[in-house]
This record gives C-alpha cells, sequence and structure tokens, in this order.
C-alpha cells in the first residue's frame, strides 16, 4: 500500500482521476506571461536578395518569408546597416523589428537551412493534396514548327476516364486541395473528355468542400464563346494561350495541320474572353526567337484595345527552345544571354503600354520555381492510361513513364522512377544548400537535367534576381501597388 493512502482507496482513486497540482482547482497553476521585449542579436537572413534602383530605393526580398519590400533613398543607409553581416544588439522594435518581422533579420544561432527543411517537407509530401494534368487527347489540329509531340493518340479511352473518376473518389475525404489541368495535344480537340470529367471534378469538389482549381493550356483555336460558357460552368478558370505575335509571324510558326493560317481564329476568341465578366486568370504566352521578336511592339499595339489594363490578362514572352522536335535544328533559337535581355525587353514594350507582366511577384512563394513533376501528388496521365511527370518529355524517355492508372482507379507506380523526378535533389547538393534562392526552387526547379547529365537546375533567378527585383517596382500590378505603398512606409527609427 502506497504511503498515506487510506484502506477504502478513497485518495488512490482521487489521484488517478485528479491531478494533485489541481487541487485549488483545475487550471489553478501559474498562466505563462509574455516575456517583455529584451535585447537580441541579430544577424541579416541567408535568404536575402536586394537590389537599387537609379533613384536610390533599396529593394529586398527574402525568398524563405517571401516578403517584398521597398526603402525610400533616405532610408537605405540605416536598412544596409543594420545588414550589415557582423551583425548588431537591439530589441525587436523600430526597424529592427519591421525587419525581422519579415525574415530579412535573424536572431543570431538560428538554423534558417533547419526551417527552409520543414517548410520543405510540409510542402514535398503533403497527402491532403492531388494535382492532375490530364491529357484529353494527344492529338492536335496544329502542326507548330518547334512541337515537340508526336500525335501518336486522340481523346482519352472512356475507360481511362473511368479510372480517374474512381481514383478521384477514393481520395476525394482526404484531401484538402484539388487540382485539375487540361493539357495536350491540344486539349480541346478531346471534348468528349473534358465534357465527361470536368464537371464531375467540379461536383466532387464542391460535394467535399475541397480548395479546387482547374486550368487549361490551349492553343485558342477552338475556344468559342460557347465552349467558354461550359468551361466556366465546370469552374475551368485559368487558361494559357499562345500567340506568337503578328499574324504573318504566328501563322508561319502556328499553323492548322492542314497548313492554313490560325492567327484570326485565336484572336477573335480572345477578344470573346476579354469581353466577359467573368473571373478568370488568361497568360498570353508568346514563343519568340530571333526573328519575331523583332515586331512585338506591333503585336502589342494590336491586341492593346481589347486587353489594355485588364489585370485578368499577362502577358508571357518565352523563348523557343530545341525541346525535341523533328525541326529543332532548323530553328532560330536565342542563346544563353540573348534569352533573358530579350524577354526583359519584350516584357518592357508590354509594360509600357499598360499591361500587366509576368513579374517576381508571380511566383514568390516557398517552392515558387519548383517543377510540378518533382512533387509527389502531381500526376501526368495521357490518353491510353500512362502516368507520367514531365509534359515536355512525355513517353520518349522511358523513365517518365512512372506507371499506370487502371479502369478500377488504381495507380501502379515504379516506386525507382517515382524517387528520380520526387527525390529532394539539395540534399545531397553543397551548392544548392548555400544558394540564396534555395527556398524558391528547392534544387528542383526542372528534375531532368540531374538525370540525364547530374547538372544543376539553376533558374535564372539566380543570376538575374537584382534585374527581377527591379522589374517588381517598375511593373507593380493593381494588387501589388498597394503592397507597396505599405512597403515603403516602415518605421523611420533604426534603434
Amino acid at each position: 500500500m502506497l504511503s498515506g493512502a487510506r484502506n477504502d482507496g478513497k485518495v488512490s482513486l482521487r489521484l488517478l482521476s485528479q491531478s494533485p497540482l489541481d487541487e485549488g482547482g483545475c487550471g489553478s497553476g501559474p498562466i505563462e506571461q509574455a516575456k517583455p521585449l529584451g535585447v537580441e542579436q541579430w544577424v541579416p537572413s541567408r535568404y536575402n536578395v536586394r537590389a537599387t534602383t537609379d533613384t536610390g530605393q533599396v529593394i529586398l526580398w527574402n525568398t524563405l518569408s517571401t516578403a517584398i519590400s521597398v526603402f525610400k533613398p533616405e532610408q537605405a543607409p540605416a536598412v544596409l546597416q543594420l545588414l550589415s553581416a557582423k551583425g548588431f544588439e537591439s530589441r525587436a522594435e523600430g526597424m529592427a523589428g519591421y525587419l525581422s518581422e519579415r525574415g530579412y533579420l535573424v536572431k543570431k544561432g538560428t538554423d534558417e537551412l533547419r526551417i527552409f527543411r520543414h517548410k520543405f517537407g510540409q510542402d514535398h509530401y503533403r497527402s491532403d493534396t492531388l494535382e492532375l494534368i490530364l491529357m484529353s487527347s494527344e492529338d492536335c489540329n496544329f502542326r507548330c514548327k518547334y512541337c515537340y509531340e508526336d500525335f501518336a493518340r486522340g481523346t482519352m479511352h472512356p475507360g481511362i476516364r473511368q479510372g480517374i473518376k474512381k481514383l478521384v473518389e477514393s481520395r476525394i475525404k482526404r484531401l484538402n486541395r484539388m487540382s485539375i489541368r487540361w493539357f495536350g495535344g491540344e486539349p480541346l480537340y478531346g471534348w468528349e473528355a473534358i465534357k465527361d470529367l470536368a464537371p464531375f471534378f467540379s461536383e466532387m469538389a464542391a460535394k467535399h468542400d475541397v480548395v479546387f482549381g482547374s486550368g487549361i493550356t490551349t492553343n485558342g483555336y477552338l475556344l468559342t464563346p460557347e465552349v467558354a460558357d461550359d468551361l466556366f460552368k465546370w469552374r475551368v478558370h485559368g487558361f494559357q494561350i499562345t500567340i506568337d505575335g503578328m499574324p504573318e509571324d504566328h501563322d508561319c510558326s502556328r499553323p492548322t495541320r492542314d497548313g492554313q493560317g490560325s492567327f484570326a481564329k485565336i484572336f477573335e476568341n480572345v477578344k470573346a474572353l476579354a469581353r466577359r465578366d467573368d473571373d478568370f486568370r488568361a497568360t498570353l504566352r508568346v514563343n519568340f526567337d530571333q526573328k519575331n521578336h523583332k515586331r512585338f511592339d506591333e503585336f502589342i499595339d494590336l491586341i492593346q484595345d481589347f486587353v489594355g489594363g485588364d489585370q485578368r490578362f499577362r502577358i508571357s514572352p518565352r523563348s523557343v527552345g530545341r525541346w525535341g522536335g523533328e525541326n529543332d535544328e532548323t530553328l532560330a533559337v536565342c542563346h544563353d544571354e540573348e534569352r533573358f535581355v530579350l524577354m526583359r525587353e519584350l516584357k518592357a514594350i508590354a509594360g509600357k503600354r499598360g499591361l500587366r507582366v509576368e513579374t517576381l511577384r508571380d511566383w514568390n512563394f516557398v517552392g515558387g520555381n519548383v517543377c510540378y513533376a518533382a512533387r509527389p501528388y502531381n500526376m501526368l496521365i495521357g490518353a491510353s492510361g500512362k502516368v507520367m511527370k514531365c509534359t515536355v518529355v512525355l513517353d520518349k524517355n522511358e523513365n517518365n513513364v512512372v506507371g499506370r492508372i487502371t479502369e478500377e482507379g488504381e495507380l501502379i507506380l515504379d516506386d525507382n522512377r517515382m524517387a528520380l523526378w520526387t527525390e529532394p535533389a539539395f540534399e545531397r547538393d553543397s551548392q544548392c544548400q548555400k544558394c540564396a534562392v534555395l527556398p524558391s526552387c528547392q534544387g528542383i526547379s526542372c528534375p531532368l537535367p540531374r538525370m540525364e547529365t547530374n547538372d544543376r537546375p539553376c533558374i535564372p533567378t539566380r543570376k538575374y534576381s537584382k534585374a527581377e527585383l527591379l522589374e517588381v517596382v517598375k511593373y507593380p500590378t493593381r494588387a501589388a501597388r498597394k503592397r507597396q505603398v505599405e512597403a515603403q512606409t516602415p518605421p523611420s527609427d533604426a534603434e
């Protein structure tokens, strides 16, 4: 018998049902009080990137906290002094508090790489997310000169569509987020598959209260107002449409499969999209090379009247590459530095006319530069049921075919091939671990170079981060302008 216990067991029973620390009443212990602000040793974050404008403004970006702040010229000296590598002692208030709150300053001894690893794991290995890229058709009504696809199959097989439905049904109760992107070929060429699956996805997401997003990468030729009506009804609100400049240039690079021009039809469909009152996001991709970029300003003049300041549209110039098509050797591609210089020039042309252009803000989140193929929860499903990762390689490389989906909705995956695409490559790359933009690209902006040549897939931002930060100030979106004003009014004292 325990010392002090009564023979009838009443004391023992009470100890089993109530803590002896609660003798004075439940929760009688002291409440933890917030500690007063004390002096801390502060050092600059390893993930800071900065640039200075011609007028003396200082732009700070922290790739881990994703904060972007713009400081007035008169604030710049104090900010730069506080970001000195030797660090300083101060309370977390005034300018020091502002900088620490946004992650530009951290307490000495903070292991930011460990914090990044934690955030990486939270997102990379999440089981509450499903992202499907569906090839509703692997055929296409175009024969673009730089295309890399083989057009081996038509509309997605009904049995595969049934399998996809069963896959979603089996997972939907465990999901918080589901993303569906339609791809091809030309996805609208496989309208029967979209018409079958898109309403199903929308209904399932609504029924189970799942955050849902859906988009389509289309050449725009079949995107008539009637088709758009259905897509909006099924909550397909994201569009990427390619228009390669002026009619003559576009029709040369993007003819129909029977050799006809395609610009006029696409142009009318895009104008009809702009007249809608719906909320959507449309990226007008312009693939440029050494020839067609010379008339980009004429193209911008052409679309300015109906796009203008409409923030639903974004202009995205992209350099043509040799992506594995039969015409690769004849393409007038831009090389290395030329690509980035031209992209900046083309964005400047669009920005000066008030059009929204892509800037660092569009992908400023942890993992914003990570390839979709690198995520375990992202799958590309072909028309015949092949499960793949990369939308460029497709089934030309056997390592990209990571499995198949059955008509019963089961994903049969090759673990070795899945691991090739989804491994956290930064963990075995000491240079990645030292890089200031690691939180953005995570060493997996494109898994393919490591797989094929063991090369590090560094993103352009690593080399051109200062130029990209200057674009944030140069081309603020309507939504971004408010944030910029707030960022330009931090405390004036730096104590």
